[in-house]
């Protein structure tokens, strides 16, 4: 048996981040005095790779273990709140052998790579990209020769929730009651790929489980028919030598019915931001699989998004990369007359406007660059800088009732929301 020791040591401080360098940090969701706008992250893996030959040929185990840390996202307490949370982490755990993959790594439906030109990653994840955090697989990989393959396998659903607007109303500061029903079924996840010395190009799709609980709030009411939504993608890596040694081009596009978390696997079901006080403004929008109530059946969510990135290394200790993504989420007439029709307000009354007025479409997008300087082949430091845009949906009426931590309750416009971002990272990769 050969094996391989690894790992890697970090260091992130980032700007702008909500207190949270984690992923699915979309939009910063305050700008008070009490916002923690200021954040460190340290991370430290080690991997091991054990392989060995069997009559089925390579037999390969993989895993990388180790501390992930985030700074409090609380107010400062004594004596103070540099350490915040720390969690032992194992993103990587797979066994791979006669071309089946079993355990946790990166999704066959990903192609574009935000990590790869991004230090933050998940943090503006408008992508379909499990990279970092991975995902339980289970999948078989046929290879045809000449740099085609094709795989084809089920993985843990990427779920956004389903919203039953007959059994509770929300408040546009929170998220809808997920009535989305237990898991009867993983997605099922294939691609066709190609891999030549120009790059990669990849066409994938997804069946996910878009299913609702009831009815009403019991079992008595009846329970939900079937839903099944879907997830197609097509993305492309070109190498681009003639322009720099290293330079490469990658971008993804998806188009979903009920599988959100196709368009965005870092979603946490709601975007939401605040700007200023009272009097100020408030932007939201609801990321769901579909939305019920007892007489609809399930509408399911429709969201396309797009991806791309370039990569130029300007010598071999520098190099710069430009990303951007933009997703859209719209809902169907019926679907956005249930969300408007259960909304209300903090103080209990439901928002005005009306369904002509009321819209819950919304979108979301990015545009950032990273410049890293490499000190060795293994060790590099560098700013990441990134703003993001909420397209905020609409609740019908001119202002909303919120409040949340220290905004008050007042009225408030609905407008479209932007963040700043900014992250220093130090990294360290080590072999043996």
């Amino acid at each position: 048996m050969c094996l391989k020791i690894g790992g890697y040591v970090r260091q992130q401080i980032g700007w702008g981040v909500n207190g949270s360098l984690t992923n699915g940090a979309n939009i910063s969701n305050t700008d008070t005095r009490a916002t923690n706008n200021f954040a460190m992250r340290a991370r430290g893996y080690i991997t091991a790779d054990a392989r060995n030959q069997t009559e089925y040929g390579t037999v390969r185990s993989y895993i990388a273990v180790g501390l992930s840390t985030n700074a409090a996202t609380a107010l400062p307490a004594a004596p103070n709140n540099d350490v915040g949370t720390s969690t032992f982490s194992a993103n990587r755990a797979f066994i791979q052998f006669a071309g089946f993959t079993f355990g946790i790594t990166q999704s066959f439906y990903d192609l574009y790579s935000g990590p790869a030109t991004s230090f933050f990653g998940g943090n503006v994840n408008t992508s379909s990209d499990t990279g970092d955090a991975g995902k339980q697989v289970t999948s078989y990989t046929a290879q045809f020769g000449g740099g085609f393959s094709a795989s084809i396998g089920i993985e843990a659903q990427r779920s956004a929730g389903v919203v039953n607007t007959s059994t509770a109303t929300y408040t546009t500061v929170g998220l809808p009651t997920n009535s989305a029903r237990g898991v009867q079924y993983p997605d099922v996840v294939a691609n066709l790929r190609l891999d030549q010395a120009w790059g990669s190009a990849q066409v994938m799709g997804a069946i996910h489980d878009a299913t609702g609980q009831y009815n009403g709030a019991t079992t008595a009411t009846g329970q939900q028919g079937t839903a099944t939504g879907y997830a197609l993608g097509v993305g492309l890596k070109l190498l681009a030598p003639m322009i720099g040694a290293g330079d490469y081009f990658q971008g993804q596009f998806n188009y979903t019915q009920g599988a959100y978390g196709y368009t965005n696997a870092a979603t946490a079901g709601l975007y939401s931001k605040y700007n200023g006080g009272a009097g100020g403004s408030y932007g939201f929008g609801i990321a769901s699989d579909g939305v019920y109530s007892a007489t609809t059946g399930v509408q399911l969510t429709t969201t396309w998004n797009v991806n791309a990135a370039y990569e130029h290394f300007w010598n071999k200790s520098w190099q710069t990369s430009v990303y951007g993504g933009y997703a859209k989420t719209s809902y169907n007439d019926t679907a956005n007359a249930l969300l408007c029709a259960a909304a209300v307000n903090t103080a209990g009354g439901i928002v005005t406007g009306g369904a002509t007025s009321c819209n819950m479409n919304f979108a979301v997008w990015n545009i950032g660059t990273r410049t890293q300087w490499n000190i060795d082949s293994q060790t590099a430091m560098g700013v990441d800088i990134v703003y993001q845009r909420l397209n905020s949906a609409s609740v019908g009426g001119p202002t909303v009732v919120a409040g949340s931590g220290t905004q008050p309750a007042a009225a408030r416009s609905v407008s479209d929301q932007g963040s700043w971002m900014g992250q220093f990272r130090i990294h360290r990769n080590f072999y043996p």
